[in-house]
């Protein structure tokens, strides 16, 4: 079969058994500090660390490897402004207007969401991903992508995962709809924003809700 890649060796590390789980250990320890953040700082934060974060997202496995994703960065203030007005309005009407209906709000009740998204505004930077619904060939011809939603979901991941490792907060926002970011950002019509990711410090005096996550025995099942 000829493949339109060349193939190259490929040799990752292999570790001792003891090395493998203090690895998995030390990494768990990490992530599982990991939390959504609505108190940002208005410190700023280097640009370096936002295309490190960017870097490490497309690192991620995409359907025939077509990586349809897009990131862009916002860090100049009246354009983050207009998306917090962009997105209060579209929230208004989720929270106040009854545009969700109740056993969402019921299910958002006790994390303590509204409409107000102040730190859309206070973070240094505002990443939106946009998912690329198809993409295009150099001669301008429509070309299908597939696993759209599976291969951007990882992409964000790494990214959110890659911020909390150089010591920065974000938040996985998805105001609904999100047709402003399109507008906000002119991005062509094939691509659909997907996450809007504040990014900044934590702020000093921050809070969380003070959850839990599921217990191990909950979130992996032997098959028998």
């Amino acid at each position: 079969m000829e493949h339109r890649h060349p193939f190259v060796p490929y040799t990752p590390p292999r570790y001792a058994p003891e090395e493998m789980v203090r690895r998995g250990e030390e990494f768990h320890r990490l992530v599982r500090r990991r939390r959504s953040v609505r108190a940002f700082s208005a410190e700023p934060v280097p640009y370096r660390c936002v295309e490190l974060a960017v870097r490490a997202a497309g690192t991620a496995p995409s359907g025939a490897h077509q990586q349809p994703w897009k990131f862009v960065a916002i860090g100049d203030q009246e354009t983050r402004r207009r998306v917090r007005e962009a997105a209060e309005i579209e929230e208004r009407q989720n929270y106040e207007g009854g545009r969700l209906p109740p056993d969402w709000r019921a299910a958002l009740e006790p994390i303590g969401t509204t409409s107000d998204k102040a730190y859309l505004e206070t973070a240094p930077w505002l990443v939106v991903c946009f998912a690329e619904k198809y993409g295009r060939t150099p001669e301008g011809e429509k070309v299908r992508h597939y696993y759209v939603n599976e291969s951007v979901g990882i992409a964000c991941g790494l990214f959110v995962t890659a911020l909390h490792t150089m010591g920065l907060a974000t938040l996985t926002h998805t105001p609904n709809p999100m047709a402003f970011l399109s507008d906000i950002c002119h991005r062509p019509t094939n691509e659909r924003p997907y996450i809007l990711f504040p990014v900044g410090y934590a702020a000093e005096r921050a809070e969380v809700p003070d959850l839990t996550r599921k217990p191990l025995s909950d979130i992996l099942i032997p098959c028998p």
